[in-house]
C-alpha cells in the first residue's frame, strides 16, 4: 500500500535530482511491534532539517532510477540510535544510487532506541521486513538483488541484520517476510561489534558466519575505533575465503556521509560503485 506521510513530503522537499516521486512504505501496516520512548524536545531548540527522531512508524521510502540495472539497495543512515542523518546518510545517498541505475530505499527505522538494552534490535526488525518488502515487490520494481548500505548506527544494523542467525523476534507474514538476508552489504564507518574490555575480539556472542554476504567496508584512520572494527570483520571475511573489499583512509574523521571536505575519503561512492560493478551488481 502506498501512502503520503509528513515525512515523505519532508524527503521530496529536501531532496533533488530522483527520475520519479518516491513511494513510501508503512514497514508495519498491521501495527509496530513493541513500544519505544519518545523524547521530549529541548525547549527552545531549533529544528535541524538533516535530522528526524522520535520515529514511531517506520517506513520505507523507495526512490527509482530512470534505467533500473536490477539492484535495489536499503539506505540505513546514522545517529546513535537516538536519531537519523536523514540527508547526508540518507536522500543523498539515495540520489547517488538512481545514478549508477539503483533503485535505493531509504529505511527511516525506529529511533530513539540507544537506550535499550539491544539499541540494534527493534532497527534490525525494520531492516529485515524493508528487505523482505523489496522482494516481495521485485518483480514489480525490476529487482534482481537486494544489498543494505549503512553508516554508523545503521552500520552496526548492519552488522547484526548480516551477520546474525537468531530467530526473527516478531510474528511473520508470508506476504512481507521472505528471505530478509541481503544479497551484499556496504558498511561506511560501522560500529559497535568489540568486546567492552579486549578491543582485539568481537563482543560475546558476535561473529562473521560461514554464509556472510559480499562486503565493501570504509572507514578514515582518525575514527576511533572503527577501523580496528573494519579491519578485524575484514579478516574474518579473509580468513572465510568470503568476497570483501576494505578501505581505510587517513583522513575522514566520523560522519562524513556525502560531505565535500577535501579529503580524499569523500570520493568514497566512485569506490563503492567501482566494487559494485566488479561484482556485478550494476548490470543484468
Amino acid at each position: 500500500m502506498k501512502f503520503r506521510s509528513p515525512l515523505l513530503a519532508l524527503l521530496s522537499v529536501t531532496s533533488i535530482g530522483f527520475a520519479a516521486d518516491p513511494i513510501s512504505l508503512k514497514l508495519w501496516p498491521e501495527g509496530v511491534p513493541g513500544t519505544i520512548t519518545i523524547k521530549p524536545e529541548t525547549p527552545g531548540q531549533k529544528p535541524n532539517p538533516n535530522v528526524i527522531t522520535n520515529i514511531t512508524e517506520p517506513t520505507l521510502t523507495v526512490y527509482q532510477p530512470e534505467k533500473p540495472n536490477g539492484t535495489a539497495v536499503v539506505v540505513a543512515p546514522g545517529g546513535g540510535f537516538r536519531f537519523l542523518s536523514i540527508k547526508h546518510e540518507g536522500t543523498q545517498v539515495c540520489e547517488w544510487l538512481n545514478s549508477i541505475g539503483v533503485t535505493a530505499a531509504l529505511l527511516t527505522y525506529r529511533t530513539p532506541t540507544n537506550e535499550e538494552t539491544a539499541p540494534y534490535e527493534k532497527p534490525v526488525q525494520d531492516a529485515q521486513r524493508a528487505i523482505g518488502l523489496i522482494r516481495h515487490h521485485a518483480k514489480e520494481w525490476g529487482v534482481e538483488r537486494v544489498g543494505l548500505l549503512g553508516f554508523s548506527a545503521g552500520g552496526n544494523l548492519l552488522g547484526h541484520e548480516a551477520f546474525d542467525r537468531t530467530e526473527r523476534t516478531y510474528p511473520q507474514k508470508p506476504e512481507y517476510d521472505g528471505d530478509a538476508k541481503p544479497d551484499f552489504i556496504v558498511m561506511i564507518y560501522g560500529g559497535g561489534f568489540l568486546d567492552q574490555t579486549d578491543k582485539t575480539k568481537f563482543r560475546p556472542g558476535f561473529s562473521v558466519p560461514a554464509d556472510a554476504p559480499p562486503a565493501f567496508y570504509l572507514v578514515a584512520h582518525d575514527d576511533r575505533t572503527n577501523p580496528i572494527e573494519a579491519a578485524m570483520l575484514y579478516l574474518a571475511y579473509k580468513q572465510q575465503n568470503l568476497p570483501a573489499e576494505l578501505h581505510i583512509f587517513t583522513h575522514g574523521g566520523h560522519g562524513f556521509g556525502m560531505r565535500k571536505d577535501g579529503h580524499p575519503i569523500n570520493e568514497w561512492p566512485a569506490r563503492c560503485a567501482d566494487w559494485m560493478g566488479s561484482m556485478g551488481y550494476l548490470g543484468k
